[in-house]
């Protein structure tokens, strides 16, 4: 993959702000910085980006997909309430276990996320 300024300026702004973001709301920041930035350059640098395996891509049932920096095993939690994606400890490897349980597939990767109130909305 050739070095690209605005693929730079995307990856650093998600890694900056340290949130699950949709495309909308990167290219929302990214933009203040490369007012000539386009959505559809934030997009096609972004599922790019996931196929090289530099960013995650986290699918939420309902609304855009959001991107993550941390490409370490790890799950998520959706907030119904913020709609915010938050990391999960959850053992991965108890849910390795669960889905290699499953009778006639062969799982190549998963992606666990659930659905419910954070801790602070959960607290209100």
């Amino acid at each position: 993959m050739n070095y690209s300024w605005q693929r730079q300026l995307i990856i650093e702004t998600i890694q900056k702000t340290r949130e699950h973001m949709t495309a909308a709301q990167i290219y929302q920041l990214t933009r203040k910085n490369c007012p000539h930035l386009s959505l559809g350059t934030v997009y096609r640098n972004l599922n790019l980006l996931v196929e090289t395996g530099k960013l995650r891509r986290i699918g939420v049932p309902g609304e855009a997909d959001r991107f993550d920096w941390e490409l370490t095993e790890h799950q998520h939690l959706y907030c119904r309430k913020c709609k915010r994606v938050s990391n999960l400890p959850v053992s991965t490897d108890k849910l390795s276990e669960l889905v290699a349980s499953c009778p006639g597939i062969k799982a190549e990767s998963f992606n666990f996320i659930v659905t419910g109130l954070c801790a602070e909305c959960a607290g209100n």
